[in-house]
C-alpha cells in the first residue's frame, strides 16, 4: 500500500508535467511562445499567492502530529499550501485554457486529483493544505486566463 501512496503522491507529478509540456510544445507554432510565456507568468503568480497564503496559516504536517514517518517526500516547512497540488492543478488549468484539448485536460485533472489525494494519504498534507494549493492555482488561472477558462472552442 505504501508503494501506491508514493506513486500517487510523488511519481504522478512527472506524467502531469510531461503531458503539460507536450501540450504546450505541440501548440500551433504561431501561438506557442505566447502560450508558454503566459504559462510561466501564471505559474509564478500561483507561487506568489502560495507564499503569501503561507504567511497567514501555519499548521503541522499530519505525520508530525501523529508521530509517524511520512510516506512521501516533503520539504521541511509547515506544508500550507501544498506545492505539489498547486503545480499539478496549475498545469491542468494552463493546458485547458491554452489548448482546449478536452481529453488531455480531463486526464490531467484526474491525475491532479490523485496527486492531491496521495499527498493526504502520505500524511504530508492535510486536506486544507491541498485545497490551499488548488485555490492558489485557480486564482492565478482566473487572473491570467479568466474568460478563456469558460469559453467553448
Amino acid at each position: 500500500m505504501d508503494k501506491i501512496i508514493v506513486l500517487l503522491a510523488d511519481v504522478m507529478v512527472v506524467p502531469v508535467l510531461l503531458l503539460g509540456l507536450y501540450a504546450l510544445l505541440t501548440a500551433p507554432k504561431e501561438r506557442r511562445w505566447s502560450i508558454i510565456a503566459r504559462a510561466i507568468v501564471a505559474a509564478l503568480t500561483a507561487l506568489l499567492f502560495a507564499k503569501i497564503a503561507a504567511q497567514f496559516y501555519q499548521g503541522e504536517r499530519p505525520f508530525q502530529e501523529l508521530g509517524v514517518a511520512p510516506k512521501a517526500s516533503y520539504l521541511n516547512n509547515p506544508g500550507f499550501p501544498s506545492d505539489h497540488s498547486l503545480l499539478v492543478f496549475m498545469v491542468t488549468a494552463i493546458v485547458w485554457a491554452s489548448t482546449r484539448r478536452k481529453k488531455l485536460s480531463l486526464i490531467l485533472l484526474s491525475l491532479s486529483i490523485l496527486v492531491g489525494l496521495g499527498r493526504i494519504f502520505a500524511l504530508v498534507h492535510t486536506p486544507l493544505d491541498v485545497a490551499g494549493g488548488i485555490a492558489c492555482a485557480v486564482l492565478a488561472a482566473l487572473i491570467w486566463y479568466g474568460p478563456k477558462l469558460r469559453q467553448k472552442y
